[in-house]
């Protein structure tokens, strides 16, 4: 996988999902993103209870964000969309959100939300606290 080298991005997602939610995550599973790190952990925010993974389709974006937020520049990994839902997300603990293109023209949001993200750490799924059954 080429670092920067990334097949879609979130307009193309959304256009190629016709609003159709599980083609566009789909997508986005089969699509090489950058995660921004550092300190070995990736770039995140709390917003209304869930944390938000931020992830680039673009290699100068990271940079902007950064330099938006008054940070300094993270090192930035290419992986696959689906390592993020299927291996980072429930390891970070409590609800977690994945962010494309935060801050760009054309972000997408995807919610920490059954089809999204495994069952266990949904929080739309049954016995998640606070969740909806």
């Amino acid at each position: 996988m080429r670092a920067g080298a990334l097949r879609l991005r979130p307009a193309d997602l959304a256009a190629s999902g016709r609003g159709d939610l599980r083609a566009v995550v789909g997508e986005f599973r089969r699509s090489e993103v950058l995660v921004p790190v550092v300190d070995g952990s990736p770039v995140s925010a709390e917003g209304a209870g869930i944390r938000w993974l931020f992830v680039f389709t673009d290699d100068a974006a990271p940079p902007r964000f950064a330099e938006v937020r008054g940070e300094a520049v993270p090192e930035r990994v290419a992986v696959y969309g689906a390592s993020l839902p299927d291996q980072v997300v429930p390891e970070v603990g409590g609800p977690v959100g994945i962010a494309v293109d935060a801050g760009g023209a054309a972000g997408l949001v995807l919610p920490p939300a059954a089809g999204i993200v495994p069952d266990a750490v949904a929080v739309d799924a049954a016995g998640i606290a606070g969740a909806k059954t």
